[in-house]
C-alpha cells in the first residue's frame, strides 16, 4: 500500500523495494544533516509488522530464533534471525516486547511469509501469531534529539535501538503522528539519507546486502542478532562451527565508490579484483559527507587494502567483518596429545 505520507510536499518516491515510501522530501543532504545534528523522522510504513501473543511467546521465540529472548524485559529492543538448518538466513526480525505481546517488524513484503512460518511452528504452545502489516506502520526517529521528539507520540509503542527509535503506529494515525513529530522539530527525511546513514554505520540490510548463501558471521550479525550462549535453535551448528573452528567464506565490506561516476552500482553486480569476480554489491546510496558508498560481500581472502571495481566503478574498501573472524576455540591442548 502506497504511504499517505508520499503526499507530503516535496516527496519523491523511492526505488524498489521501498517504492511505496519517499526517497526524500526535496533536499536529501539537509535531511541527512538533521539525522546527525537534531532529529528527523523516516517513513518506513512499507515494513511488515507481526504481533505474537500468549504466555509462551518469549520461550518459544527463544527456541526457534538465534536470539536469547526467554527473559527479554518489556521495552528492550533486540534483533533475531530465523535460519535454516545450514545456517542460511530465512527471516530477520527487529522486535520488542511490551509485556503482553512481542512486536516484530521485518523487510517490506515480508510480514505474511514471516507470520505463516511462525504460525507453522506453534504446535501445542500457548502462542498466537498475527500479520498486522496493513494495520500498523513503522515511523523511525533519528538524531540526538530523538527521545524528546518521539515522546510527543504519547501512547505509541516504541522500539528504541542503537541510534534510532522505531514507532509502531496504527496505520490510520500515521499522518497525524508524523505531523506531530514535525511540529516537535523533527524534519521529514526519506529512504535515500536513511540508507546512506545505515550503510555508513556498517549495518547490513537482509535480503539486499545478504543473499541465499549468507551466514551470520559474514554479515556482522554476531552479537547484535545472534546470541552465542543460548540453547539450541535451527542453524546453531553452523554458527558454532564457524565461531569455534572455521572462518566464514565471505566478509562484509563498506565500499567507497568513485565520486566522479554519476550512477550507483546495480544491486547484485559483481565486485572484481584484477578482472576476477570476488563478490557482489548490495545496497548503495549517496552520503552527504562520504559521497557514494555501498555495502558488499567479498571473498574472505581478498586483501583488505585491495582496490576493487564494482559494476565498472572504482572502489576502495573499509573492513566491516575482519578476515580473521571465527576460529576462536583453543585447540592447543588437543594438538599436542599423542594418538
Amino acid at each position: 500500500m502506497t504511504s499517505p505520507l508520499l503526499t507530503t510536499p516535496g516527496a519523491v518516491s523511492a526505488d524498489s523495494p521501498d517504492s511505496d515510501v519517499a526517497a526524500h522530501y526535496g533536499d536529501p543532504s539537509h535531511e541527512a544533516r538533521a539525522m546527525e545534528r537534531s532529529s528527523a523522522w523516516v517513513d518506513r510504513s512499507n515494513r511488515g509488522v507481526v504481533r505474537v501473543t500468549g504466555p509462551d511467546r518469549l520461550s518459544w521465540l527463544n527456541d526457534i530464533t538465534s536470539q536469547l529472548t526467554r527473559e527479554l524485559a518489556p521495552g528492550v529492543a533486540t534483533e533475531a534471525l530465523v535460519l535454516d538448518t545450514r545456517g542460511h538466513l530465512r527471516h530477520h526480525l527487529s522486535l520488542v516486547d511490551d509485556g503482553a505481546a512481542t512486536w516484530i517488524h521485518t523487510e517490506p513484503g515480508g510480514g505474511p511469509a514471516l507470520a505463516e512460518f511462525l504460525d507453522s511452528m506453534v504446535f501445542t504452545l500457548r502462542v498466537e501469531v498475527e500479520d498486522l502489516s496493513d494495520a500498523f506502520s513503522v515511523l523511525t526517529v533519528l538524531g540526538p534529539e530523538r527521545s524528546r521528539v518521539a515522546a510527543v507520540a504519547e501512547g505509541v509503542l516504541n522500539r528504541a535501538a542503537e541510534d534510532q527509535i522505531d514507532l509502531l503506529v496504527p496505520s490510520g494515525d500515521l499522518v497525524a503522528v508524523a505531523e506531530g513529530l514535525t511540529a516537535a522539530g523533527a524534519r521529514p527525511a526519506g529512504m535515500w539519507p536513511y540508507e546512506a546513514h545505515r550503510i555508513a554505520a556498517h549495518r547490513a540490510r537482509p535480503g539486499l546486502d545478504s543473499d541465499e548463501r549468507s551466514i551470520p558471521h559474514e554479515m556482522d550479525w554476531i552479537g547484535s542478532a545472534v546470541h552465542l550462549e543460548k540453547g539450541c535453535y535451527p542453524g546453531q551448528e553452523t554458527v558454532a562451527r564457524v565461531h569455534n573452528l572455521g572462518r566464514p567464506p565471505r566478509r562484509l565490506v563498506m565500499l567507497h565508490l568513485d565520486g566522479t561516476v554519476e550512477r550507483l552500482p546495480k544491486l547484485g553486480s559483481d565486485i572484481e579484483l584484477d578482472g576476477r569476480r570476488v563478490g557482489r554489491v548490495g545496497t548503495s546510496s549517496r552520503h552527504h559527507e562520504l559521497g557514494p558508498i555501498a555495502l558488499g560481500l567479498v571473498k574472505r581472502t581478498v586483501p583488505v587494502d585491495a582496490d576493487l571495481v564494482v559494476d565498472g566503478i572504482a572502489a576502495g574498501q573499509e573492513v566491516v567483518v575482519d578476515p580473521d573472524t571465527g576460529a576462536n576455540a583453543d585447540l592447543s591442548d588437543f594438538r599436542g596429545r599423542p594418538r
